[in-house]
């Protein structure tokens, strides 16, 4: 009769006392109280807790849990049966630390969706790589994108709001959520992966209405004439006369410039604008030379690319100061030309038509200058019917 010994139960001593048996790259000590935990012993001497089970689709798993040197058997036996509870519950430890390790990190995440979403959709691309590239890399770039919370990213927008005001914090918080809502369509990130951006409450904007007056823009003009760069001075001239966005101007080719029009064939609301050019932003056009060899009006100093949007930037910082409207966006000009049109007697339609504007609310920052027009017809009409008559009467009711 064969008498079948029971292992014995793994003990300090025990490892302590293991020899690699040569037969192997390793050779590995059993513990009869828990099935699938023991100590691998390497060839070269070195020993680890490990542990071998198999999930509920009958994959085996062996996983190392320690340095026998760092961690005590005690512990390693804890975190044993911890693995084993959560694969009962069907996980399995094994797969879940490879996904991890290979997560793709914030900056990695954001990458991909740039050049796969962005870049083919949106016009605002540019925009969305420099926030990527001022805000979001610098606070996160090389954490796993699994791993950010919404505790975390609602004080990093706190953070941008009072850095960098109210606008620029809520198009980050924008951007980033809409970077984690895509890379879940995409499969980029495990499913079930939180959005860290949802519920993040954004801050209250109040529209901006900033516009510059004949004076101001007289005084923004003598601050252009000590612009040494014609491209400077031309990009600021045209960007009142058109009313054109930043990167819209930017972007003029002279090979969309004919029959005085100006053809933009990528603008914010996805559509391409035709700009009818007044006499006057025709002779700034003609004013512009020409550099061989880069077709944008505006040539930067890199060949075949278009002045920066920092040189602009910087620019407007310069040129602001010296007029004394400090508080002026480059965005302002367009405004300017809004409202001016409006106070010329233009129509909202049309005011919306001239600025490309993708629906009639865009318009409407405008309704006020149309009201005061209307005031003023009113008041010349109140005048006239005063000296008709209307005076006299008042005077004899009183």
């Amino acid at each position: 009769m064969t008498l079948h010994m029971t292992p014995p139960k793994l003990t300090q001593k025990a490892i302590d006392a293991a020899l690699p048996d040569g037969a192997g790259p390793w050779r590995m000590l059993w513990d009869h109280e828990l099935p699938g935990f023991g100590v691998r012993v390497m060839r070269s001497g070195h020993k680890a807790f490990t542990l071998r089970y198999r999930t509920r689709e009958g994959a085996q798993r062996m996983e190392s849990l320690g340095d026998v040197r760092k961690i005590t058997l005690a512990e390693a036996r804890r975190l044993a049966r911890e693995r084993l509870a959560d694969v009962v519950k069907g996980g399995d430890p094994v797969q879940e630390r490879r996904e991890a390790r290979a997560a793709l990190s914030v900056a990695e995440l954001s990458a991909l969706y740039l050049e796969h979403h962005c870049k083919p959709r949106k016009a605002s691309y540019p925009d969305d790589a420099q926030r990527f590239r001022s805000h979001v890399i610098p606070a996160f770039g090389e954490r796993k994108a699994t791993d950010l919370t919404a505790a975390e990213v609602a004080a990093f927008h706190r953070r941008i709001g009072t850095d960098r005001g109210l606008y620029t914090a809520n198009r980050t918080l924008s951007l980033l959520g809409a970077m984690y809502a895509w890379a879940l369509r995409e499969g980029r990130i495990p499913a079930g992966t939180m959005n860290p951006a949802r519920g993040v409450q954004k801050y209250r904007e109040q529209s901006r209405a900033r516009w510059l007056t004949p004076e101001e823009v007289r005084r923004v003009f003598g601050a252009l004439k000590t612009e040494s760069n014609p491209y400077v001075r031309g990009f600021f001239a045209l960007a009142l006369l058109t009313g054109l966005r930043k990167r819209e101007l930017l972007g003029a080719r002279w090979a969309d410039v004919s029959d005085g029009l100006l053809r933009v064939p990528r603008t914010k609301n996805r559509q391409p604008h035709l700009i009818p050019l007044s006499r006057e932003a025709a002779t700034v056009l003609e004013s512009l030379p020409r550099e061989y060899g880069n077709g944008h009006v505006f040539p930067g100093q890199r060949d075949g690319e278009p002045l920066c949007v920092a040189t602009i930037d910087q620019a407007w910082r310069r040129i602001r100061a010296a007029a004394g409207v400090d508080d002026a966006h480059v965005h302002d000009l367009r405004r300017t030309l809004g409202s001016w049109l409006v106070q010329g007697g233009v129509s909202l339609h049309l005011v919306g038509r001239a600025l490309n504007h993708e629906s009639a609310e865009a318009t409407r920052v405008y309704a006020r200058f149309a009201l005061e027009n209307v005031r003023t017809a009113l008041d010349a009409h109140g005048a006239a019917v005063r000296d008709a008559g209307l005076g006299a009467l008042l005077e004899a009711g009183e």
